[in-house]
């Protein structure tokens, strides 16, 4: 089973999500039949559910999950987002590079699971980067837990990251040539350059 709403990551839970003006709208929650409006709409949803996943850590969503956490359910509305249009959605995110299935849309689950992507894999890369230079670490080598889960980058957006995901990511380094990853699956490393 996928995580969906709670954090990946040890320590305090998130900070209370201000959920934008249109949430609190009764029509949001209805896929809209204008074509023009419907895209509005799909793009409020996108900037939504990434908002939401960062604030909360989410880097895969299951919607069967999500269906019933406060994301696409608003209790005080009474109004919940549809399986169809959720799916949709998230479809609509992956069209524009903010979400990529896992799996076949709907496989497995009734759903389906997507990565979400807050930030890509090439952004992440880039924030990875960009702290390895900040702490003058190029050329040593970090286990890929010490990379996610030491003290070192617990103020680090990145602290905790989805295994898979940050495979993805130094994936993106090793292909610019600024990083080489090495030894087996539970005893990775990874050097930068």
């Amino acid at each position: 089973m996928t995580t969906t709403h709670t954090s990946t990551s040890p320590g305090p839970p998130p900070a209370t999500f201000s959920f934008p003006r249109d949430y609190y709208f009764p029509p949001f929650f209805t896929r809209q039949p204008q074509r023009t409006t419907f895209h509005a709409q799909c793009q409020k949803w996108s900037s939504l559910i990434q908002a939401y996943c960062r604030a909360h850590r989410i880097w895969k969503l299951s919607l069967v999950d999500a269906l019933d956490t406060d994301l696409f359910y608003n209790k005080r509305l009474g109004k919940r987002l549809s399986m169809a249009d959720a799916r949709e959605i998230v479809e609509f995110m992956r069209t524009e590079g903010r979400a990529e299935w896992i799996g076949k849309p709907g496989a497995g689950e009734e759903g389906g699971t997507a990565w979400i992507w807050w930030r890509t894999p090439e952004e992440w890369a880039g924030a990875i980067a960009e702290w390895i230079d900040g702490t003058a670490q190029k050329n040593t080598v970090l286990t890929l837990y010490e990379l996610t889960e030491s003290e070192a980058t617990a103020s680090e957006e990145f602290h905790g990251m989805d295994p898979e995901l940050l495979q993805k990511a130094l994936n993106v380094l090793v292909k610019r040539g600024k990083a080489q990853v090495f030894g087996q699956e539970d005893q990775q490393g990874v050097k930068f350059f």
